[in-house]
């Protein structure tokens, strides 16, 4: 356990689509509605789509197998926002995390109309109905198409496919580190070109981790912090 996290290693990660009932947006649909439009207040942007929540997750060999359901992104945030887990059902979503050539970890600052506006995290989105692949949900796809629309950048040849599973604070996260061949800096500016093209750039810079003790560790949600005490803390 790393901050509140169990951490396990794998070698794949597998999800599939499934019906679910969930019953939080029935019992809560009336503190969802006030809560979207306070949200909405603050990050006028956001768009209630349907994303998709984890309700079961195995390992065996060495691979994870996920069931993901789909939902309204008001009640996922709703869900989210209130801070505890109910029924099995998290958070489940996979990031590439960005490694320099020079061992530095590249993090995201969120640009203030995302939902998390202020904080640092590794380039990442709830997956949603364009990852679905029939009944196959493409994880790995997902968490590749959020490093290019965040940063630019794309993965480079050779790429590891190993991931790191990090579970709790209703929370799955699936990271793929992968190490690209460019140092901070070059990355760094990579990626600020590609910010100045966007209309509306999702992050608003670039943090650069190279210690479990990051003096920005308050602005990074946990599983951040964990993955980082345990490259870095050994």
């Amino acid at each position: 356990m790393s901050d509140g996290f169990r951490i396990t290693r794998l070698s794949g990660v597998m999800a599939r689509l499934v019906a679910y009932d969930w019953p939080f947006p029935r019992d809560n649909a009336t503190a969802i509605a006030a809560h979207w439009q306070a949200r909405l207040s603050l990050s006028p942007g956001l768009f209630d789509g349907t994303v998709l929540l984890g309700c079961a997750c195995a390992v065996e060999a060495g691979i994870a197998r996920v069931d993901l359901f789909a939902a309204r992104y008001s009640s996922f945030i709703a869900y989210r926002d209130r801070g505890r887990a109910e029924g099995g059902v998290v958070n489940a979503f996979a990031a590439i995390v960005p490694w320099s050539q020079d061992g530095a970890v590249l993090l995201g600052a969120m640009g203030a109309h995302t939902a998390n506006a202020g904080q640092l995290y590794f380039p990442c989105g709830t997956p949603d109905l364009d990852d679905v692949r029939g009944d196959h949900v493409d994880l790995a796809g997902s968490a590749a198409r959020e490093l290019a629309e965040e940063t630019g950048l794309t993965l480079p040849e050779g790429a590891a496919t190993e991931w790191v599973m990090l579970e709790g604070q209703g929370q799955l996260a699936f990271l793929r580190p992968v190490r690209f061949p460019e140092p901070a800096d070059a990355l760094c500016a990579r990626i600020e070109a590609h910010r100045r093209r966007e209309a509306e750039p999702e992050l608003a810079g670039i943090h650069l981790a190279r210690a479990a003790d990051d003096p920005e560790a308050s602005r990074m949600p946990g599983f951040v912090r964990a993955y980082l005490a345990e490259v870095f803390g050994g």
